[in-house]
């Protein structure tokens, strides 16, 4: 049995500062072999740096997803050409830096993570998903051999992401949702075997909205007029999930919610 940790979005410095800290001992507490993020978020709550994706990686996470904020902060993209750790959505057009997948050795077997971006209200419009992961899925199992297969799918509808996880039934060992910063409560394996969660949640200040200062977010809905959206302060939620997979066959044993607070 393979056990992975998936941490939803991690949000600026409250949310990869607890990470960071907090990380070995749960990969100990938990028994983890293998640990996925989404760190999008993670530079000052808008993009990500190579300085923070080398210090997620060297705390233990083995490859960073992202989603529709990964080019705000734009030296990421010659950083993803010498890092394929550090992941943007598959679907987009080619020519585009980095990649959206990866096939990684463990002590368990191999390991290959997919991570695209949806088309419902989100932006910017990218190629079809699901034709996207079915092309990927079937070339890493022709050309890898490679049996556990993990997809973070971000998305901000959950009928869309549903939609996607039942489309991949069967095809990878789980699909999970990231983008709304809110776990949802809907685990479950479906027929096929492949784990899915609708949205891992977030990595990042509880008293905010969605990590950001609640004042200026609730103001902004008051008067329809911009603001800057700071990123809170206090303490850190740590929100994901732990599936175990079966590395002989790649179908998922069992899915858990995994959750965290970790006081100012």
């Amino acid at each position: 049995m393979l056990r992975i940790l998936f941490l939803g979005d991690i949000v600026g410095e409250p949310g990869r500062k607890a990470v960071i800290s907090r990380l070995p001992a749960i990969k100990a507490e938990e028994e983890i072999d293998f640990i996925i993020a989404n760190g999008e978020n993670a530079a000052g709550g808008r993009g990500i740096t190579p300085k923070i994706s080398i210090d997620l990686l060297r705390a233990g996470i083995a490859v960073i997803t992202t989603g529709d904020h990964v080019w705000d902060q734009i030296e990421i993209m010659d950083f993803m050409e010498m890092e394929p750790r550090v992941l943007r959505p598959l679907n987009y057009p080619p020519g585009v830096p980095g990649g959206g997948s990866i096939v990684l050795d463990t002590a368990k077997g191999k390991v290959a993570v997919l991570n695209a971006q949806g088309r419902s209200f989100i932006q910017p419009p990218l190629e079809n998903p699901f034709l996207a992961l079915e092309t990927e899925i079937a070339k890493l199992r022709a050309e890898e051999d490679v049996k556990v297969l993990f997809v973070d799918f971000h998305a901000e509808t959950t009928s869309e992401k549903i939609a996607l996880g039942r489309a991949l039934d069967g095809t990878v060992s789980a699909v999970v949702g990231t983008h709304t910063h809110v776990q949802t409560a809907d685990e479950q394996i479906f027929p096929g075997g492949t784990a899915f969660l609708c949205d891992a949640g977030m990595c990042g200040p509880l008293d905010s909205v969605l990590g950001r200062e609640t004042d200026p977010v609730i103001a902004r809905f008051r008067t329809s007029t911009p603001r800057r959206f700071p990123v809170a302060k206090g303490p850190v939620g740590l929100r994901g999930v732990i599936v175990d997979v079966d590395e002989e066959s790649g179908k998922a044993l069992a899915i858990r919610r995994f959750a965290e607070d970790i006081p100012e």
